[in-house]
């Protein structure tokens, strides 16, 4: 294959790579494996630009991007608007689509694994017209992002303290809301805390990542109106994998949600794969199983071609 590689210099781990180093060992590891791969390293505020110029191309196999969560989630929407397969070097905090694809989140190690890998298709959903890779979702962790922006870092470590300090912040001050929800024609209306939609239903992880993206469904997770004690609870309940013994949480499934913020303000905003976003006052949500191409070890690309979609 012609495989082109963007590397985000500024993303996560490649702040601290010697990426001229990182970019002629990869080059040499795919031609290795029969493959010619061409590095481009970029800046942060280069990185759209340059993923939307390799989406482009029409004399390219694959491209392979590299950086934190939202350079990934760009691409992935990217590669599948041109239909082009996406291979991703997780170098950033969470690497949430990375684990989901079974990635290895070691930088160097996931070259290996991806140049040795195959093609598998896996589902993607969109927030209007926003691909996800991971999840949309508004409300205790929309207000946890917009806290930690506020805050300054400039390392994954420094990233992780503003993440707690994020933290501690909603669970003391944790927002309620009314939500109006579609989901396969069935329709409710209610007060909560949190709404989430994810790529699949959520692994039984601390971190809230499918353990599968073959499942053709959509995990919707609306919380109910919690206190300080309840937000607490339910922060340990995701830590230890639990989130599904937690009363507060219903979940349900299926392919396509409509939202409708009822009270909504121009000040509330959602989350999209990580990026703090403005939210309207309604979201249409729908997930397009197996439209999205992506390199993955050969182990893992077995498993994703003989994995049956799960009933919504």
């Amino acid at each position: 294959m012609r495989v082109q590689a963007i590397f985000n210099r500024d993303g996560g781990t490649f702040r601290t790579t010697d990426m001229e180093a990182y970019a002629r060992h990869a080059e040499k590891v795919f031609a290795a494996a029969g493959h010619h791969l061409d590095c481009d390293i970029v800046e942060g505020a280069d990185i759209d630009m340059a993923l939307r110029r390799c989406s482009d191309r029409t004399d390219l196999d694959a491209m392979l991007a590299g950086g934190g969560d939202g350079t990934v989630s760009a691409a992935a929407g990217l590669a599948w608007q041109s239909g082009m397969p996406l291979g991703i070097i997780p170098a950033g905090t969470m690497n949430l689509f990375a684990r989901s694809l079974k990635i290895p989140l070691d930088i160097w190690q996931a070259i290996d694994a991806l140049a040795d890998g195959d093609i598998a298709a896996a589902d993607i959903g969109t927030a209007d017209d926003r691909a996800f890779v991971h999840q949309f979702s508004a409300g205790l962790h929309a207000r946890m992002v917009r806290l930690r922006n506020a805050m300054n870092y400039r390392s994954r470590l420094g990233k992780i303290a503003a993440n707690t300090r994020a933290a501690i912040g909603v669970i003391l001050d944790p927002p309620e809301f009314e939500v109006e929800f579609d989901v396969d024609g069935v329709e409710e209306h209610r007060k909560v805390s949190a709404i989430n939609i994810s790529n699949n239903r959520f692994g039984e992880n601390g971190l809230l990542y499918a353990d599968d993206l073959t499942g053709g469904h959509l995990g919707l997770y609306t919380t109910k109106p919690l206190k300080p004690a309840g937000v607490a609870r339910l922060a340990f309940d995701i830590l230890r994998g639990k989130l599904r013994e937690n009363a507060d949480v219903t979940e349900m499934t299926g392919t396509a949600v409509e939202l409708h913020f009822p009270n909504v303000e121009r000040s509330i905003n959602c989350v999209i794969d990580g990026e703090l976003l403005p939210m309207d006052r309604d979201v249409s949500i729908r997930l397009h199983p197996g439209e999205l191409k992506v390199m993955v070890p050969k182990v893992q690309a077995e498993n994703m071609a003989t994995t049956e979609p799960a009933a919504a």
